[in-house]
């Protein structure tokens, strides 16, 4: 079934995940991100946090990163290189597949993505070593 999703409405009754690391319990990181709507063999998500990610990759498909509010450094590992960039709110960037990433928001920031499943994580600090 089609439907229009209202974002802002999605988005007003999730926790901010506030002080987010690498060492965040996954699921409390899944409880402050909506599921928006499936798409492709993964979903529509949207959600706040501030703090660092840990490095995620996504082994079925490229990720689109838009970002709706604030700010955020995501840095992308493309041919073992990190690419950094710099990203406020309105900016979009896809995320090639297999290509290992992190945001990092000290001041917070609101995104909304379209995620393959599944999604890999981990905590190493260099993850292609």
């Amino acid at each position: 079934m089609t439907q229009a999703v209202d974002i802002e409405a999605a988005l007003a009754g999730l926790p901010v995940l506030s002080g987010r690391t690498k060492h965040t319990p996954e699921a409390e990181a899944e409880a402050a991100f909506a599921t928006l709507a499936p798409f492709r063999g993964g979903g529509i998500f949207a959600g706040s946090f501030d703090g660092a990610s840990p490095w995620e990759r996504h082994p079925n498909g490229d990720e689109l990163v838009h970002i709706l509010d604030g700010a955020t450094t995501l840095t992308i590992i493309i041919d073992d290189e990190p690419q950094v960039f710099e990203m406020k709110g309105g900016m979009l960037v896809v995320v090639p597949q297999g290509c290992w990433h992190r945001f990092e928001s000290p001041e917070g920031v609101t995104v909304l993505t379209m995620t393959p499943q599944p999604t890999e994580h981990t905590t190493e600090e260099d993850p292609g070593s």
